[in-house]
């Protein structure tokens, strides 16, 4: 969050020099395209041999924000039906609390403005919105006591099934379970699968398979959590899931203190407590930048 005070220290009194620049940009891990597109944008201004570290910090800031979503995303309701959230990551992302997270935001939620209606139709979130969990990480016993927990201290149901259970069958059983309660949100935590093995991949697929059996615009979001200290190795990750699934955003975590793919970041995890969640706002992430 601070790289750009590292840069404006580094640069600071001294003329730019377009290698050293180039090498700490991508050091902080912007990406080789976004770094060249900044420099060419630099180096076409008249006298850039007079440019200062307040003008490269004030092209990154652009540039960056032209790549992030200029308003928050929200989560809207599905009408008459379960809203399905899959919530998708690979292992030690924070992806099981980040869902506990998440369920705790939507029950809060006041009426947020409807947007434009979709395919599935919208509407604006409820207050006091009915979540439901499904541990659908079954084939790691951790994962669902972890969940298990998180259920009991916010209140809500979760379906859980037998450790090394089929996660297609126990999101099958959540929404139709939802469906019979009148549940405005089923969370389905699934397992954090490398997204470097196919047949791992091929099973989240098949959770979206058996999901779409039930109601054809299931999953309505199917969310990616990355972890924020992890760089560049977060876009292979987005890149295999969103081939896979079809991502819908992404929710960073680790984030104290891509426009490659064109998935919006939505959700930020922000620290510890249940609390340390919120809907990403670009302008206030460019603020904290420096």
């Amino acid at each position: 969050m601070k790289f750009l005070e590292h840069l404006a220290q580094q640069f600071a009194g001294k003329p730019i020099d377009w290698d050293e620049l180039e090498e700490s940009l991508i050091r902080a891990d912007l990406g080789v395209p976004m770094t060249t597109r900044i420099i060419k944008t630099l180096q076409e201004r008249e006298a850039w041999s007079l440019l200062g570290i307040g003008d490269v910090i004030k092209a990154v800031r652009e540039e960056i924000a032209r790549v992030l979503p200029p308003d928050p995303m929200p989560i809207c309701q599905a009408k008459g039906k379960p809203t399905v959230i899959l919530i998708v990551g690979v292992n030690g992302t924070g992806k099981t609390t980040s869902t506990a997270k998440l369920a705790h935001y939507l029950r809060g939620r006041g009426g947020s403005p409807e947007p434009p209606a979709g395919d599935w139709g919208q509407s604006p979130l409820p207050r006091h919105a009915q979540v439901m969990l499904a541990a659908a990480d079954t084939f790691r016993a951790a994962a669902i006591e972890q969940l298990d927990i998180w259920a009991k201290r916010l209140g809500v149901e979760m379906i859980r099934g037998q450790y090394g259970a089929d996660p297609a069958a126990l999101c099958y059983e959540a929404y139709q379970t939802a469906t019979t309660r009148e549940i405005d949100f089923l969370l389905c935590d699934t397992a954090g699968r490398q997204h470097t093995k196919a047949n791992l991949m091929a099973e989240l697929q098949k959770v979206k398979r058996t999901l779409t059996k039930l109601d054809p615009t299931a999953p309505h979001e199917t969310l990616l959590v990355v972890d924020a200290t992890t760089g560049s190795n977060a876009l292979s990750q987005a890149r295999e899931f969103h081939s896979a699934l079809t991502l819908t955003g992404v929710i960073v975590t680790k984030l104290d203190g891509s426009d490659e793919l064109g998935i919006p970041t939505r959700f930020v995890g922000t620290g510890e407590t249940i609390d340390d969640f919120a809907q990403f706002d670009a302008r206030e992430f460019l603020a904290n930048m420096l």
